[in-house]
């Protein structure tokens, strides 16, 4: 009769919450960080590199949260901060500490909330911290209290860690990398919170973590290609079952050495069953295919790039220049490649291949090259200020074929033989076709593009006519078994390619 009358009272006060949330529109506060960081690489990050949001302009950052849309008429919006950075080094330990209480001094304004929605990237390296994410989370719950729902969206390429499992409810990651998927998935994660509070059924009852000895760049597990592909298309199946939420399979990311640094498996839902085989499924999966992975397109030494591009037929020929990639935490100034690629003949004749490279970061060559004007001479050095261990800075003597007066970055063009080398104030990666229109530098029209990035992004893989992965040198550098891993968890594929099959059953998180 007493478990009767318990579920009875149970199912009441469920009704009676989901009515008063259909009344009272639940309080939603949402905040974030995120910065892809690689130990690699003598960068640090300073607090001024991050990018701000917080009241309507972070709000209305979200497609799916604009003014008339449909979940954002379903709660009250509190946006607290979002700081996100360009990929880079480390951030020092006061940058993280000022950002934390910048996020939770605002956060304080209006509580109390039902919800909270944490973008996070998930790789952020701290100097001095191995989880900052997971301390993130915990701080933030000192405020908004244990009864919060908590819904995590989070790059694939993120880190999982049990704290960060712990102190979220829901969580998700991208499907897709490239990250076309990225505000899809943070619609996603807002839907599900959003669900749970007007259903009553607030946390989730299950959370099923597997880590998984993994740790691959995502230049080898694009899901344009096998056997990503198939393994995260078995995401959708997985989270069609009854009684689960989400299902999520984080690469983790290669250029950090820390413990948390490797595959994770992640399920969340209400039937224990379908969560704990949900996720071992995938994470089998996941480690059945781990030999097939390969890189996303035709990899060399950068003379055999250059060699090929310049033999080829095909235009524009793509040369992605991986070692120094700032999208994935490079310093974005070794001066490598561009320095070998001034070195060949074939490039300093009147009638050679043009080539264009973008870009590298020189304050003092772009302040030169405004004085002298388009048209005009200008000789100069740039890049190697952050990362000068493979290349002193690159001197450059040409003609100034075009400016971009961008008061947050200015950008010069300087004619070298046949190479266009676009020299911008603060580092940059060049990921649209409109980032080389402003110099008036259609890369269809170019014989040869290189590119400081690994895998192209959209916009640049369907200009591209043909396309290679140069290994290149910097602090993303993609030869993974000889970078100097110490702290990392071992044994780990590929580092360790003979090691025993792992233990992946799941592990339910408090």
């Amino acid at each position: 009769m007493k478990s009767k009358f318990s579920f009875l009272l149970t199912f009441f006060l469920i009704g009676c919450l989901s009515l008063s949330l259909a009344q009272n529109k639940p309080r939603i506060a949402i905040a974030g960080i995120g910065i892809e960081s690689s130990t690699f690489s003598p960068a640090i990050t300073p607090e001024d590199a991050f990018r701000k949001r917080s009241g309507d302009n972070l709000v209305n950052s979200y497609s799916f949260l604009k003014e008339g849309s449909e979940l954002r008429e379903k709660a009250e919006w509190f946006p607290a901060l979002n700081s996100w950075a360009t990929p880079g080094g480390a951030i020092t330990r006061e940058t993280y500490e000022s950002l934390l209480k910048q996020t939770l001094d605002l956060l304080k304004e209006n509580l109390p909330y039902d919800g909270l929605f944490f973008d996070i990237h998930g790789a952020m390296s701290v100097v001095g911290m191995d989880d900052p994410e997971g301390d993130f989370i915990i701080r933030l719950r000192e405020v908004v209290g244990p009864e919060t729902l908590v819904s995590t969206c989070m790059d694939l390429h993120g880190n999982v860690t049990p704290r960060l499992a712990e102190n979220t409810d829901l969580m998700t990651c991208f499907r897709m990398a490239p990250h076309e998927d990225s505000m899809q998935s943070r619609e996603r994660a807002v839907s599900n919170l959003v669900e749970r509070l007007y259903s009553g059924k607030g946390k989730p009852a299950y959370k099923a973590w597997i880590p998984i000895p993994i740790l691959l760049p995502g230049e080898q597990t694009s899901t344009r290609v096998e056997p990503a592909k198939s393994l995260y298309a078995a995401i959708v199946p997985a989270t069609a079952q009854e009684g689960v939420i989400d299902a999520g399979i984080w690469i983790g990311y290669a250029w950090a050495d820390e413990p948390r640094n490797h595959a994770v498996v992640m399920v969340t839902g209400d039937n224990k069953d379908n969560v704990v085989n949900s996720a071992e499924y995938l994470a089998h999966h996941f480690w059945d295919v781990r030999n097939d992975f390969d890189f996303v397109a035709p990899t060399a030494p950068l003379e055999e790039c250059l060699q090929q591009a310049i033999a080829s037929n095909k235009k524009p020929y793509f040369i992605s220049d991986m070692g120094d990639n700032p999208t994935a935490g490079g310093a974005g100034d070794v001066t490598w490649t561009i320095t070998e690629i001034l070195k060949r003949n074939e490039f300093k004749a009147g009638n050679g291949k043009k080539l264009v490279y973008a870009s590298i970061p020189g304050p003092e060559f772009v302040e030169k090259a405004f004085k002298a004007g388009i048209g005009n001479a200008v000789s100069g050095e740039a890049g190697a200020k952050v990362d000068y261990r493979y290349a002193p800075p690159v001197k450059l003597s040409g003609t100034v074929t075009s400016l971009y007066d961008n008061p947050e970055n200015r950008e010069a063009v300087v004619k070298v033989g046949n190479v266009y080398v676009i020299v911008t104030e603060k580092r940059k990666g060049f990921h649209r076709v409109a980032d080389f229109a402003r110099h008036k530098l259609n890369p269809a029209d170019m014989d040869i593009v290189v590119v400081k990035m690994g895998y192209l992004v959209e916009e640049l893989y369907d200009v591209q006519a043909d396309w290679m992965m140069a290994h290149t040198l910097g602090g993303v550098n993609q030869d993974l078994p000889n970078l100097p891993y110490k702290r990392i968890n071992r044994p780990i594929f590929p580092l360790d390619k003979d090691m025993p099959t792992p233990d992946l059953s799941a592990r339910l998180i408090p």
